[in-house]
C-alpha cells in the first residue's frame, strides 16, 4: 500500500490559503453560484465557452462599461480578461457605439449582396497588414480554418507543423506538443516539441513529407504570452519555404502589438496572415490574406477554386464598425503609444516580482503570468516550466485579484483594454506587491 505524501510546511500553507480564499469567494458570490446552478439544468456544465468555467463555479457577469465590468451580485471590476485580447476597445467606446446605431439605423444588418462597405474595409485591412488580398470570416477560428484549406489547394499537400503551445482556435489547439482531442484533422498536423527552438523546427519541417504548410505564432498566446524571437520565426519561414509549403502568421491576438502586426514589426513577410474580432470593434469578425497567387484559390471565376461562403462574413454592421476601428479609433499612432504603455506596465510588475515565484512574460498590451517553483524570470518555451509549474498558487493569486476588485483570467494572461485609466494599472502593481507581501512565506524563494 502506498500513503500520499506529507506536504511541506511552503506547500501546506499555500492549500491552506487557497482553502480560505475559496471559501471567501463561495461567501462573497451567493447569485453568481445560483445563476450557475441554474444555467447547468439547460447547459452542459452551465456554459457555452469552456474556457470560462471556473471552480467552485464561475463568476456570471451582468453588465461592462468602458475597462470595467459588474457581476450579478453587484461587484465591480477592472477587466484585465479584455475578452482574451478581442475585446481591446472595450465594452462602450462611444465610436464603436455610435456606429452600431447608425449602421442599423440607416444601412442594414446584412444585406445578402456583395457591398461596398465590404471593399472599404477589407482595403483597409490589406494596407495596415501589407496583404495583397483579404477575405473575411466570423471568427480567428474561421480565419485559421480556411488559411489552411488555402494552403493545402495551393500546394497539393496535407500536413501542418504547428508547435507545442500553440493555439489557433476551438478547434486548433496543440498543448503538451499533441493536438488536443477536440482538434480537427488531427492525423494531418506535426507538432514541433519546443517553441523558439530553430534547430528543433527545422528538422521537423525538413522531415514532414507532404507538408502544405507551416502555422506558427509570433508571441504565443495562450500557451503564456511567450514572444518568438526573430532568428526563430524568420528561420522557421526559411525552413517553410525551402520545402515549398506556405508559412502562415496567426496574427488573431498579436496583430494589436504593431501597426502592422507584430510579423510586420519583426519583419518576417508571411505568405498568409489570420487576424481576429478587435479589428472588427470586438464583434464576431476574423479574416485571412496574403499574397496574391496564394489567395487566389479563392477566386471564384478561377475555376477549381475553393468555395469559402457564410451568411454572416461581409455583414455591414462589422464591416462599418471594423472600417471606423482601422480609421479613427486604433489608428497606428494610438497602437504605438497603447503598447510603449503596456511595455511599462509589464516592466513594473516584473520588478515588483523579482525574488518571487511569479513572473511576468509578454509584450505590449499583452502579459502572461508564471508561478513557477523558481520563478523562472525569461521564458523562452512553455515546457521548460513545465515541471515547475505551481497551480495552487496560481489560483491563491486569482481569488485574492477578485477580492481587489481585477477580473483577470485564472490561466494567467491580462489583456489591457485602450482607455484604461493609468491610476488603476498604478493600483494593480500595488495590488501584486501587497499579495507578495501578504503570502511572502509561500511566495518568497528560498535564499
Amino acid at each position: 500500500m502506498t500513503s500520499n505524501p506529507t506536504p511541506s510546511p511552503n506547500e501546506a500553507a499555500a492549500q491552506a490559503a487557497l482553502g480560505a480564499a475559496e471559501a471567501r469567494f463561495i461567501a462573497n458570490n451567493p447569485l453568481s453560484q445560483a445563476q450557475h446552478d441554474l444555467a447547468t439544468s439547460i447547459l452542459p456544465g452551465g456554459n457555452t465557452r469552456t474556457l470560462l468555467h471556473t471552480s467552485p463555479f464561475p463568476l456570471s457577469m451582468k453588465r461592462g462599461q468602458d475597462a470595467y465590468v459588474w457581476d450579478v451580485d453587484n461587484h465591480k471590476y477592472l477587466d484585465f480578461v479584455g475578452e482574451l485580447s478581442a475585446g481591446l476597445l472595450g465594452h462602450s467606446h462611444p465610436t464603436i457605439q455610435s456606429t452600431i446605431l447608425s449602421t442599423l439605423s440607416t444601412i442594414g444588418l446584412s444585406l445578402g449582396a456583395t457591398t461596398p462597405h465590404e471593399h472599404a474595409h477589407a482595403a483597409q485591412l490589406c494596407a495596415r497588414f501589407h496583404l495583397a488580398r483579404v477575405r473575411m470570416t466570423n471568427s480567428g477560428t474561421e480565419a485559421n480554418l480556411h488559411a489552411l484549406a488555402g494552403a493545402r489547394h495551393h500546394t497539393g499537400r496535407r500536413k501542418v507543423v504547428v508547435f507545442s503551445g500553440g493555439y489557433h482556435g476551438a478547434v486548433l489547439s496543440f498543448p503538451d506538443g499533441r493536438a488536443a482531442v477536440n482538434t480537427v484533422d488531427k492525423q494531418d498536423f506535426v507538432v514541433v516539441p519546443r517553441y523558439n527552438d530553430l534547430e528543433v523546427a527545422r528538422a521537423v519541417i525538413e522531415g514532414t513529407e507532404d507538408l502544405a504548410a507551416v502555422l506558427v505564432e509570433p508571441m504565443q498566446g495562450a500557451g503564456g504570452c511567450i514572444p518568438g524571437t526573430r532568428e526563430f520565426l524568420v528561420g522557421v519561414r526559411e525552413a517553410a519555404r525551402r520545402r515549398g509549403a506556405v508559412f502562415i502568421l496567426d496574427e488573431v491576438m498579436t496583430s494589436r502589438l504593431a501597426p502592422g502586426g507584430l510579423g510586420a514589426e519583426m519583419g518576417l513577410e508571411p505568405d498568409m496572415v489570420t487576424l481576429g474580432k478587435y479589428l472588427g470593434g470586438g464583434l464576431a469578425f476574423g479574416a485571412f490574406g496574403g499574397r496574391e497567387e496564394v489567395m487566389r484559390v479563392y477566386d471564384p471565376r478561377v475555376e477549381g477554386g475553393l468555395a469559402h461562403s457564410g451568411t454572416f462574413n461581409n455583414n455591414t454592421l462589422v464591416m462599418c464598425v471594423g472600417a471606423k476601428v482601422l480609421g479613427e479609433v486604433y489608428t497606428p499612432e494610438v497602437c504605438v503609444e497603447f503598447n510603449n504603455r503596456g511595455d511599462r506596465f509589464r516592466e513594473r510588475l516584473r520588478e515588483a516580482a523579482r525574488g518571487s515565484r511569479v513572473s511576468f512574460t509578454g509584450r505590449g498590451s499583452l502579459i502572461g503570468l508564471h508561478f513557477t517553483e523558481d520563478g523562472v524570470e525569461d521564458i523562452a518555451c512553455g515546457e521548460d516550466i513545465k515541471a515547475q509549474i505551481k497551480p495552487d498558487l496560481r489560483d491563491l493569486f486569482w481569488f485574492e485579484m477578485l477580492e481587489a476588485g481585477f477580473w483577470t483570467t485564472r490561466r494567467g494572461l491580462l489583456a489591457m483594454i485602450l482607455g484604461t485609466p493609468d491610476e488603476e494599472l498604478d493600483r494593480f502593481v500595488e495590488a501584486v506587491k501587497g499579495f507578495l507581501e501578504k503570502r511572502r512565506d509561500i511566495m518568497a524563494l528560498r535564499q
